[in-house]
C-alpha cells in the first residue's frame, strides 16, 4: 500500500488548495500531494510560518503559498480568484485550517472564543467550499477533504463545546455536499483523526509531553491518509 502512495505524478496536471498549511496536517497532506505531482498552494495565517512550509513543499514538488484568515470570507474570494486566475482551475480542496483554545469549557469559555472558533472551524470551511464548488461543478470534477476530528463524532470535556459542536458540524456539510454535488462528479470526505502531535496541541490546557505526544499519530500519518483519499 505504501509503494502506491508513494507513486509520483499519479496528480499531474492537478492543482490543490489547502488552507491551514502552513503546518500539522495541513503541511503533511500538501507535501504527500506535490510528491504525487499536483501543484499545492497553501494558505495560513502566519506569512513567517509559511515561508518556511513552501520551502518544504517546493523540495516536494511544486507549490506556493497565500496569506489568508478562513474566517474573512472576503480574503476567501479574493484568494480563490488568484489561485483560478493563475492556474485556471482548483481540482482537490483541503480544509485543514482549526483552532481551539486552553479556555474552551462552559466554566471559562467567553464569547469571544466561541466565535472565534466557530468562525475559523465552521464558517471559514463553509466560504472555501463555496468559493470552489462552481468550478468544479462547470467541470464536472472535484474532491473536497475536510478535517474533522474524533470530537467530530464523540464530544469529549477534553475538546470543549465549541471544538465538540464544529467538528460534528463539518461532517454534516461534507455529506451535504455529497448529497447535492454527486451529480456533478463531486465528492467530500471528512476525516476524523484522534490526538495527533501538531502544534494544535499547545493550545490545550495543560499540554502533552513529548512523551506522550510521541505514542500519538503524526502529521505523516495524516497526509499519507490524505493522498490515500
Amino acid at each position: 500500500a505504501r509503494t502506491c502512495l508513494a507513486m509520483p505524478n499519479t496528480l499531474n496536471g492537478k492543482v490543490a488548495w489547502i488552507t491551514g498549511g502552513g503546518s500539522g496536517i495541513g503541511l503533511s497532506g500538501g507535501i504527500e500531494l506535490a510528491k504525487a505531482g499536483a501543484h499545492v498552494v497553501i494558505s495560513g495565517r502566519s506569512r513567517e510560518t509559511l515561508s518556511a512550509s513552501e520551502k518544504q513543499l517546493k523540495a516536494a514538488g511544486s507549490g506556493e503559498s497565500i496569506a489568508l484568515d478562513v474566517a474573512d470570507q472576503g480574503e476567501v474570494s479574493r484568494a480563490a480568484q488568484a489561485i483560478l486566475k493563475r492556474h485556471g482551475h482548483i481540482d482537490i480542496l483541503i480544509n485543514s485550517a482549526g483552532i481551539n483554545s486552553p479556555k474552551r469549557n462552559f466554566r471559562n469559555v467567553s464569547l469571544d472564543t466561541w466565535n472565534q472558533i466557530v468562525a475559523v472551524n465552521l464558517s471559514g470551511m463553509f466560504y472555501c467550499c463555496h468559493a470552489v464548488l462552481p468550478g468544479m461543478r462547470e467541470r464536472k470534477d472535484g474532491l473536497i477533504i475536510n478535517i474533522s476530528s474524533w470530537a467530530g463524532r464523540y464530544a469529549s470535556t477534553l475538546t470543549g463545546p465549541g471544538y465538540n459542536a464544529t467538528k460534528h458540524a463539518v461532517v454534516a456539510l461534507t455529506e451535504s455536499i455529497n448529497m447535492e454535488e454527486c451529480a456533478n462528479g463531486i465528492r467530500a470526505t471528512s476525516i476524523l483523526p484522534g490526538e495527533v502531535a501538531t502544534p494544535i496541541l499547545e493550545k490545550r490546557p495543560v499540554p502533552p509531553t513529548p512523551e506522550v505526544r510521541a505514542r500519538m499519530l503524526q502529521a505523516e500519518d495524516l497526509g499519507r491518509t490524505i493522498l490515500f483519499v
